[in-house]
């Protein structure tokens, strides 16, 4: 069907971008029941965690074979790893505390570690922000958040050392597995049916 270059203007577009969009840069990470050794702090990790991401939705596809053609039927839900860059602070407190939640799995000399998986994986969360602020307190709304359960340190990266790397703080990455992620909350949250969602 065809149609007018005048039925899509700037101001039309404007108008259709909510908020003025958002941002990428305006998040949050928090893992409320983050081991505390070396008295790390919950919010060590909601100022120093650099990067993350929202999650990919993946369902997998199983092709049926009907008369020369192929009918794709939804499949099982896989979910792809968690990872999150870190900015190291001198007494390394962060990173020490996923070198220790890694060990308590697998123990670096013997292999032992904790067998009950209850143990080792905790919940996190990544909060997607908004610009506005609300309230007599100037509380930051929450656009969406996302709830990760079941969370533990599958990859804690290595971290380059390097003469040439002047005016930079260095930061490593975890890459977290999980038993799966859902939507807990925002102002985005849709409400309602699964048949009014889509």
């Amino acid at each position: 069907m065809a149609f007018n270059h005048s039925d899509r203007t700037i101001t039309d577009f404007r108008s259709k971008l909510t908020g003025g969009g958002a941002r990428s840069n305006l998040f949050e990470v928090s893992i409320p029941d983050f081991p505390t050794a070396n008295n790390i702090q919950e919010r060590d990790i909601e100022f120093l965690v650099k990067a993350a991401e929202i999650p990919a939705a993946n369902l997998g596809n199983i092709p049926v074979p009907f008369r020369g053609r192929v009918l794709p039927v939804a499949g099982d839900r896989t979910f792809d790893p968690w990872t999150v860059t870190i900015i190291n602070d001198t007494n390394f407190h962060i990173r020490d505390a996923m070198e220790r939640w890694s060990d308590f799995i697998n123990d670096l000399q013997t292999a032992q570690g904790e067998i009950n998986p209850e143990n080792y994986q905790k919940v996190g969360f990544v909060k997607q922000l908004s610009r506005r602020g609300s309230g007599a307190n100037d509380s930051v709304d929450i656009l969406r958040e996302y709830k990760f359960t079941g969370i533990y340190p599958n990859v804690v990266s290595s971290i380059p050392l390097d003469y040439g790397a002047s005016d930079q703080i260095e930061e490593f990455q975890v890459t977290f597995n999980y038993l799966f992620w859902e939507v807990v909350g925002g102002t985005t949250d849709y409400g309602g049916s699964l048949i009014e969602k889509v």
